[in-house]
């Protein structure tokens, strides 16, 4: 297959309206950034060879000139619901907005794109019942989800025995995409954040010595754990570990344990409320300890749930830089979607249906769910909203880490701290 490098950037018109604070009203007047598709609609146009026009009712129709070769349906697999809702809506508003665009520009070699997202809330069961009823419609060509390693980790049969990809937006377990030949992940792997963690945030930036964990018990948070822990021995720091279930919500008992070892950090390895709940207990109970999270990300969730809003540290692959025009204009448009600021979660799901339609650029013929998983596999290096995405030929990618902190009740990158993937 004829490879060739992509350099596409984003350029964004600026929002008309400026939102007001993180977790203000939609901005009425707010435009979305000008997009990726309408930046290459040019170069889309001549691959196909001919002209596209969009019709009033905002569809697009093929010109005479171009074929018109149907559409090409994704399964959507997604939190909407339950503890994880904030990401599931972003899933939900980065899908569809990246195929809006891809759809307004003309679609992609005679393809236009459409999606239908099934609530997962998450869970392993439901996303595997979800994957099959996409899997059985032969006219799905490709699923994007699930939210957590364990959901998407789930459909491993499903997608082995349909012959369908699964690309998730934010799977990161190390042992995720190497589970299956159909798996893609582009969020990073924790075999690179967890020792970034330990080596960087914990013993260079903070220099702490004892560290208390509470993480979640699931696939992701023992895939975190187990990353950190071998490097947190190499730094040679101590390490006690708590463990609880998924939808705990009293943490009372593991934060009187904790507090008894005398750690000089406590670190919760979650994402979403838990990650909240717990610090805010801790705050409760008089324990004055400084907090670090390894999986929530830059999430205004947290920040809003958090009664200490200044105390808290993370680990995250991504930063909607207030520097960087282009991000700022993403980042305004999807709070007046959203109604509240994006992590890297979003923007991760709308690079991946782009991610898609970069394959399809490169299929002669009719699409397939086999050919589409091999024209995956096979991208040169991508550069999406969240930055450049390679395939590894396990189906991950790594990406570099930066340390965040919350001031005035606002993320930001701490001191410019920002180390590479190198040495894990």
């Amino acid at each position: 297959m004829k490879k060739r490098v992509l350099a596409l950037t984003l350029t964004f018109a600026l929002a008309a309206s400026v939102l007001a604070g993180c977790g203000g009203d939609k901005a009425e007047e707010t435009k979305a950034p000008e997009t990726k598709a309408e930046e290459n609609k040019e170069e889309t146009q001549a691959s196909e060879g001919g002209e596209t026009q969009a019709s009033e009712g905002g569809e697009t129709q093929a010109a005479a000139s171009g074929e018109s070769k149907g559409v090409i349906k994704l399964g959507g697999l997604a939190p909407l619901t339950g503890q994880y809702a904030e990401y599931g809506t972003g899933f939900d508003i980065g899908f569809h907005k990246a195929i809006e665009e891809i759809n307004a520009a003309g679609g992609v070699n005679g393809y236009t794109f459409e999606i239908e997202i099934e609530d997962t809330q998450s869970d392993p069961v439901n996303s595997s019942t979800m994957a099959t009823k996409f899997a059985e419609d032969d006219e799905v060509m490709a699923l994007l989800g699930d939210f957590s390693s364990s959901a998407a980790k789930s459909t491993v049969q499903i997608c082995d025995s349909y012959g369908i990809l699964q690309l998730s937006p934010t799977a990161s377990a190390s042992d995720y995409a190497a589970m299956s030949p159909y798996f893609f992940g582009i969020m990073g792997r924790q075999d690179v954040e967890a020792p970034f963690l330990a080596k960087y945030v914990l013993k260079e930036y903070l220099g702490v010595q004892k560290i208390a964990v509470i993480r979640v018990d699931s696939d992701w948070g023992k895939s975190c754990y187990d990353n950190f822990i071998a490097q947190a021995d190499k730094e040679d720091l101590e390490v006690t570990v708590e463990t609880y279930a998924t939808g705990e919500k009293d943490f009372s008992s593991l934060i009187t344990k904790m507090q008894a070892e005398n750690p000089d950090v406590l670190v919760v390895m979650d994402q979403g409320d838990p990650v909240a709940d717990i610090f805010n207990q801790a705050d409760a109970a008089g324990w004055k300890i400084k907090h670090v999270a390894l999986g929530p990300g830059t999430s205004e969730q947290v920040v809003k749930r958090l009664n200490d809003k200044d105390n808290l540290i993370v680990t995250s692959p991504f930063f909607f830089d207030p520097d960087d025009a282009e991000l700022t204009a993403w980042a305004e448009w999807f709070q007046s979607e959203a109604g509240f600021a994006p992590t890297i979660h979003p923007a991760c799901a709308y690079d991946c249906v782009y991610l898609i339609a970069e394959a399809v650029k490169t299929i002669d013929g009719e699409v397939t769910r086999e050919n589409l998983r091999d024209a995956l596999a096979n991208l040169p290096e991508y550069t999406g909203v969240t930055g450049a995405i390679k395939f590894e030929a396990d189906g991950d990618i790594k990406r570099n880490y930066m340390i965040c902190g919350i001031e005035g009740g606002e993320w930001k990158v701490l001191e410019g701290f920002e180390f590479g993937a190198a040495g894990f």
